[in-house]
């Protein structure tokens, strides 16, 4: 394969090639609902993206207001969505058959599609992520869907890495709660009751975890001096339906699915098929 403008041709390669998931990657996942696998992508590849990944951050960023002035929500992270379809360098990334192919390895489906990315990046000085499970925001009728949580820089404990309490992608409580200071609270508490680990790690560079959409997670303020830059890509099984939203998040959620209605598929432009065991 030759090399894509801005772009090694190692890189790119890596990319399409398969990733090697760890013995027990599959059963750890199922049984926790998340999983921490060692270098997914390697350092230089980390490094040819990393910075245009940052770039379209900061220009298509519309959060301006200073960290003191925002509520809790705002104080987590900056928050930039479907970078791919700004940047075709990012789309090279986000649509890359390794990513993709972990996911439907560790859903257990033959096929996955996009449903959205979302870079996040914590300022130095920003605040926690409160708990929450991301599917309250996915009308999707399928629990065949997770998120790859990949950080681009070394990301030790002082800057706030993700971290999941394990085996909650079975615990109902709390599911109707969107991302703010009363899921912090109550999630907090109803976990903790119900004496379940809150599993936090370091990752090194090259690191990237997969969660289920109902798997309950946050991560702590970044202390560091530096931006905590981690980008995500929410994948799908590629024969989930939308469900009838049961929120207003839910039904804002819908855009990313333009055209698609309950009960559909969505097979659109802005939700490609991204790995298919049946035709690699």
């Amino acid at each position: 394969m030759t090399a894509t403008a801005g772009a090694p041709a190692s890189t790119v390669n890596e990319l399409s090639l398969p990733y090697e998931l760890p013995d027990t990657a599959a059963a750890d996942f199922a049984r926790d609902g998340f999983v921490h696998l060692p270098n997914v992508l390697s350092p230089e590849t980390i490094g040819a993206y990393e910075p245009e990944v940052t770039s379209e951050v900061i220009r298509l960023n519309t959060q301006h207001l200073p960290l003191a002035e925002r509520d809790t929500y705002g104080k987590a992270f900056l928050q930039v969505g479907n970078l791919w379809e700004h940047s075709e360098k990012v789309r090279r990334l986000v649509h890359s058959r390794r990513l993709a192919g972990i996911a439907a390895r560790l859903l257990g489906v033959d096929a996955v599609r996009l449903y959205h990315d979302q870079a996040l990046y914590k300022e130095p000085g920003g605040g926690i992520t409160p708990w929450h499970a991301d599917q309250y925001y996915w009308p999707l009728a399928s629990d065949r869907c997770c998120t790859i949580w990949l950080p681009l820089q070394e990301t030790p404990y002082e800057m706030g890495p993700l971290a999941f309490a394990r085996g909650s992608h079975r615990f109902s409580h709390g599911r109707d709660l969107p991302i703010s200071d009363a899921s912090e609270a109550r999630l907090k508490e109803a976990l903790a009751r119900q004496d379940f680990e809150d599993v936090v790690e370091p990752f090194a560079l090259g690191d990237a975890s997969f969660h289920l959409g109902w798997t309950f997670h946050h991560a702590c303020p970044n202390r560091g001096t530096a931006a905590r830059r981690v980008m995500t890509v929410i994948y799908m099984d590629a024969d989930a339906r939308v469900a009838e939203p049961v929120n207003e998040h839910q039904k804002a959620d819908l855009g990313w699915m333009p055209g698609t209605g309950t009960g559909e598929i969505p097979d659109t432009p802005r939700n490609p098929v991204l790995y298919d065991a049946r035709t690699a």
